[in-house]
C-alpha cells in the first residue's frame, strides 16, 4: 500500500502478503485436496470444520456509508454549536477551545493507538469537531468577533468544501493525476511545509504584529491560502488511493470507520482554509 497523506490510513493493520489482517491467507479449500467436498481421502480423518468468518470485507459501500454518518453527525453538532453560540456569544471561544482540543486528542488516540476503526471514537471526534467548526464559523462570520459575511459565507464555504471532494473524486476516477510514489513525497513534503510556515508565523506573531503575514488578509495571505488549499485537494487523492488499496486487500467491514476518519479529517482542514479564504474577500 502506498503512504498516504493522511496518518488515520497509514496505521490500519497490514499484515505480509495479498490479506489484510487474517483476510486472504491460509484458506484452504476442498479442491486443493483433489476431492469433491464432503469426501475425504482414504485412511484420513475429516478436516476439522472451518469457523464461519466473524466478519465480512470492507466495500466502497461501507466507506460511503460511514463516511456519511460521520459527516452527518458532525454536521448536527456544528449547527447545534453555531446555534448556542449565536444566542450566547460567550460560548464561541469555549467551543472552539475545548472542541478543537478534544478533536485533537482523539486524532491523535486514533492514530498511534490504532483505534480507527472504533466507531465509538470516530463519532465522538465527529462531535467535538462539529462543536468546534460550529463557534468557529460563528467567529469568523460574525461582527463581534471580527467577522463578516454573515451565514451566506459559511454557505459558499460549505459549498466550495464538497465542490472540491467531488472534483477530485472525479479526477482519482478517471486518472487524470495518478497517485505515484513521486506524487506521494511530494504532497507529503509541501504539507510539512505548510505546518512549519504556519508554525513560525504563530510565533512571529508574539513579536510582530501579524506575524509574517501568512493569515492578516493581505495578497501574501490570499496567496498562501490558496496553496493550502491546493495541497488539502490533492492530498484527497492519496486518501482515495490508500481507500481504494484496503478494499483490493479485503480489509474488514470495520477499517471503513478509519476510511471515514480520514477523509473528515481532512475535510474539516479544506472547509476551515476556504472559509478562511472568503473571509479575506469580504474584508476588501
Amino acid at each position: 500500500m502506498r503512504t498516504t497523506s493522511n496518518p488515520v490510513f497509514r496505521n490500519l493493520p497490514r499484515q505480509e502478503g495479498s490479506g489484510y489482517a487474517n483476510f486472504g491467507s491460509g484458506v484452504t479449500t476442498a479442491g486443493q485436496y483433489g476431492q469433491p467436498y464432503g469426501q475425504y481421502p482414504p485412511h484420513q480423518q475429516p478436516y476439522p470444520p472451518q469457523a464461519p468468518p466473524t466478519t465480512r470485507a470492507m466495500t466502497i459501500d461501507d466507506v460511503v456509508t460511514k463516511t456519511g454518518i460521520t459527516l452527518a453527525v458532525l454536521a448536527l453538532s456544528a449547527i447545534v454549536s453555531y446555534g448556542l453560540t449565536n444566542a450566547n456569544t460567550s460560548l464561541a471561544p469555549l467551543f472552539v477551545i475545548v472542541g478543537g482540543l478534544v478533536g485533537l486528542v482523539l486524532v491523535l488516540i486514533a492514530t498511534f493507538a490504532n483505534k480507527m476503526d472504533n466507531p465509538v471514537l470516530v463519532l465522538s471526534y465527529a462531535v467535538a469537531e462539529g462543536l468546534f467548526l460550529g463557534a468557529l464559523s460563528f467567529m469568523f462570520t460574525n461582527i463581534e468577533f471580527g467577522g463578516v459575511g454573515g451565514s451566506a459565507l459559511i454557505g459558499q464555504a460549505v459549498l466550495g468544501t464538497f465542490g472540491v471532494f467531488a472534483g477530485m473524486l472525479v479526477v482519482y476516477k478517471t486518472g487524470a493525476i495518478r497517485v505515484t510514489p513521486r506524487f506521494t513525497r511530494i504532497i507529503v513534503g509541501a504539507m510539512i511545509g505548510i505546518l512549519v510556515l504556519m508554525l513560525g508565523n504563530l510565533v512571529a506573531g508574539f513579536f510582530i504584529s501579524g506575524g509574517l503575514g501568512l493569515r492578516d488578509g493581505g495578497p501574501l495571505a490570499i496567496v498562501f491560502s490558496l496553496v493550502v488549499i491546493a495541497i488539502a485537494a490533492f492530498s484527497f487523492l492519496l486518501d482515495f488511493d490508500a481507500a481504494d488499496q484496503l478494499i483490493r486487500a479485503q480489509a474488514p467491514e470495520r477499517a471503513a470507520w478509519g476510511v471515514a476518519l480520514g477523509l473528515t479529517v481532512t475535510l474539516v482542514w479544506l472547509y476551515i482554509e476556504i472559509l478562511r479564504l472568503l473571509s479575506y474577500f469580504q474584508n476588501d
